[in-house]
C-alpha cells in the first residue's frame, strides 16, 4: 500500500515538473481558478434581505418528501458516492419511522471513504456527500434521545463524522496542493469540520482543537464566504452540483455561530436572489458551468436550485402555484424542507410577478459567461450565454422566452440559437431590453398562432397587453416584445421601421425609433449587443459587475 502511494505521488510529481516547463501539458494538466476568482466590481444595485411573511410551520410537500425518503429500504452504506442511506435516515428521523432499524444501522456503519473530489488521484473521494446529511442529523436530532439514542450519536460523532480540527483544505485530496478543490466540496467538508468541532465545543470538550475561534476555522469560513460573495461562483447554476453548494450553506445558516449563519444567509439571498430574476413561475433555463453531460436537458424545471426554492415556498403563508419535483428534486428538497432557511420577500414576489420589468447583467468573472434578462408583465427573456472553450465546462443554452403559462419544457416555449446545433459554438448573449437575437431560426411551437404575418414577420398576441414579434431565418432570428393590444399595428409599425432586410442581420428599430446594433458572430468574449440608440454597450462581459441593470 505504501509502495503504490509513493508511486502515485511520483507520478504526480513528474507530470507537474513536466506541466510546469511545457506550456501545452501545463494549459492541460493545471486547472483554471476556482472559486477564487478575482473579485467583480460591486452590484449596481442592493440585493433585498427584507423577511416580513410569516411562514407557515407545517408544509403538505415536505410531509410527503418526509415519507418517501422514510420508506426506502436502507442499502450498505458502504456504497459509497452520493448513496441515499443518509437521507433515508434523516426520512425516517423526521418521520419518526423505524427508529430502532436506524440507530442500529448508524451504530454498525463505518465510513466508506474520504471527502473532497474524487478521481484517480482519490478514488475513495466523495464522503464529504454523505457528511454533510449526517451533520444535518446530528444538529436536528443529537439532543432528542427518544429520536437518536445517544450510542447511535455518539458513533455518528466519533466515528462517521470523520473531519475536525483546523485541517482546512483548500485543494482537492492528494493533489501536492496544486489542484484547487471546488466550491461545492469545500462548504460540504469545511462546513461539516466547523460544526463537529461546535457541537464538541457546545457540549464540553474544551479542547483548543475544536475551538473554531482559535483554531481559525470560523475567520477562514468567513473568508471563503467573503471571496464567494464578491467573486461569484465558479460552479454557477451548475448541474448538478449548485444543490450540494446550497447544501453546505443551509447547514452553515442553520447551526454556525451568529457571525457565520448571517454571511451564509446573506450569500443564499444573493443566489436566490439571481435566481428570482432569471426565472418565471419556477422555470429556470439559465446557462451554467458543469457538467458537459447535462447540456440534453430540455425540461424548464429540473434545476436543483428550483428543488429548494419548491421546497421553502410550500411554507409560504399563502398558496403559490409550485412545480412538481423533478427527477433528483427529492434529493434536494429533504434539506431545504427540514432546515429554517427561507428566502427573502422580495425574492418570492419577483418568481411570481415581474413589476413594471427590469433589464438584469450578472457578471460570473473570467472566463466564463454571463446571465442576463429583460423581463415585463407577462414575460421572461432568458439569455443562453456562451461557451469559452472545452475546457471553460459552460453549457450554452438556447435564448429562451418565457411567459405567463404552465409550459415547462424548451419544446412548448419560444426560443432561438445559433449558429448551428452544436453548443460550443453559439454565443447566445444576444438579449437587449425586450428584445432578442441570434444566429440561428426561432423556434415557435405549435401551440402559437400567429395573428398577423408579413414576410418572414410573425407577431403573436400573448395576453391582451402583449406582442411577440418574430423574424426567422436559418442564419437570423429576432424576437421583439411590444406592450400593444394589437398585433397588426405593432407588426406594420415593425416593417415600417426596419424597410431593409439584410439589414436585419445586424440592427433592428422599435416602433418608437430606439435602435439597436448587434454582431451576431461576435467573438465568445464579447456580448452580442453593440450599441442603443447610437450608445455603446460595454460588450467585455469578463469585466461585468456581480449584479448591473434596470430594476
Amino acid at each position: 500500500m505504501i509502495r503504490k502511494l509513493l508511486l502515485g505521488s511520483a507520478a504526480v510529481a513528474v507530470l507537474i515538473i513536466i506541466a510546469a516547463t511545457c506550456t501545452p501539458l501545463r494549459a492541460l494538466l493545471l486547472p483554471r481558478t476556482k472559486y477564487s476568482g478575482p473579485i467583480l466590481p460591486p452590484s449596481t444595485f442592493v440585493v433585498p434581505h427584507e423577511r416580513m411573511l410569516a411562514w407557515k410551520n407545517n408544509s403538505a410537500l415536505a410531509i410527503r418528501v418526509y415519507e418517501s425518503w422514510a420508506a426506502k429500504p436502507l442499502d450498505s452504506f458502504q456504497k459509497g458516492g452520493k448513496g441515499d442511506a443518509p437521507r433515508i435516515l434523516l426520512g425516517r428521523l423526521l418521520t419518526r419511522r423505524q427508529l430502532s432499524e436506524s440507530n442500529q444501522y448508524i451504530i454498525a456503519a463505518k465510513p466508506w471513504g474520504v471527502a473532497g473530489t474524487s478521481g484517480w488521484q482519490n478514488p475513495k473521494g466523495d464522503y464529504d456527500f454523505a457528511e454533510s446529511v449526517l451533520t444535518t442529523i446530528l444538529w436536528l436530532f443529537g439532543e432528542d434521545s427518544t429520536a437518536l439514542i445517544p450510542a447511535a450519536r455518539d458513533h455518528l460523532l466519533n466515528v462517521l463524522l470523520t473531519e475536525d480540527g483546523n485541517a482546512f483544505r483548500a485543494t482537492a485530496p492528494h493533489t501536492l496542493g496544486l489542484f484547487e478543490e471546488t466550491e461545492n466540496h469545500l462548504l460540504m467538508t469545511e462546513g461539516s469540520r466547523y460544526l463537529k468541532n461546535r457541537w464538541l465545543r457546545m457540549h464540553g470538550n474544551t479542547s483548543p482543537r475544536f475551538d473554531n475561534e482559535a483554531n481559525g476555522m470560523e475567520s477562514r469560513l468567513l473568508s471563503l464566504l467573503e471571496k464567494m460573495r464578491t467573486a461569484g461562483f465558479h460552479e454557477f447554476n451548475s448541474q448538478p452540483y449548485i444543490g450540494y453548494t446550497i447544501l453546505g450553506l443551509l447547514n452553515l445558516e442553520a447551526f454556525a455561530s451568529d457571525r457565520l449563519r448571517t454571511s451564509a444567509r446573506d450569500l443564499l439571498d444573493e443566489m436566490n436572489w439571481n435566481y428570482a430574476l432569471g426565472s418565471y413561475r419556477l422555470r429556470h433555463f439559465p446557462p451554467f458551468r458543469r457538467r458537459y453531460e447535462y447540456a440534453g436537458m430540455t425540461s424548464l424545471t429540473t434545476g436543483y436550485q428550483t428543488a429548494y426554492m419548491t421546497s421553502w415556498l410550500s411554507y409560504a403563508p399563502t398558496p403559490l402555484e409550485l412545480t412538481g419535483l423533478q427527477r433528483g428534486g427529492e434529493t434536494h428538497a429533504i434539506i431545504g424542507a427540514c432546515l429554517p432557511y427561507r428566502p427573502p420577500d422580495a425574492v418570492v414576489r419577483f418568481l411570481f410577478e415581474k413589476g413594471d420589468g427590469y433589464f438584469v447583467k450578472i457578471g460570473h468573472g473570467i472566463e466564463a459567461s454571463p446571465e442576463i434578462y429583460s423581463a415585463g408583465p407577462g414575460f421572461l427573456l432568458s439569455a443562453g450565454g456562451v461557451n469559452r472553450g472545452e475546457r471553460s465546462v459552460i453549457v450554452a443554452r438556447p435564448i429562451t422566452l418565457l411567459l405567463d403559462d404552465a409550459a415547462d419544457d424548451l419544446s412548448n416555449v419560444v426560443h432561438l440559437a445559433g449558429p448551428g446545433e452544436n453548443f460550443r459554438q453559439w454565443n447566445n448573449t444576444g438579449v437587449a431590453e425586450n428584445f432578442a437575437c441570434a444566429a440561428g431560426p426561432v423556434h415557435v411551437p405549435a401551440r402559437f398562432a400567429a395573428a398577423q404575418e408579413t414576410g418572414r414577420w410573425h407577431a403573436y398576441a400573448a395576453g391582451t397587453e402583449l406582442v411577440i414579434a418574430v423574424y426567422s431565418t436559418p442564419n437570423v432570428g429576432l424576437i421583439a416584445i411590444v406592450r400593444s393590444p394589437d398585433p397588426a399595428d405593432v407588426l406594420s409599425a415593425i416593417v415600417a421601421a426596419n424597410p431593409d432586410e439584410p439589414a436585419l442581420a445586424r440592427e433592428f428599430v422599435f416602433p418608437n425609433g430606439r435602435r439597436l446594433t448587434y454582431d451576431l458572430h461576435s467573438p465568445r468574449d464579447r456580448w452580442v449587443m453593440i450599441s442603443s440608440s447610437g450608445v455603446s454597450y460595454d460588450r467585455e462581459f469578463d469585466r461585468w459587475p456581480l449584479r448591473q441593470g434596470r430594476l
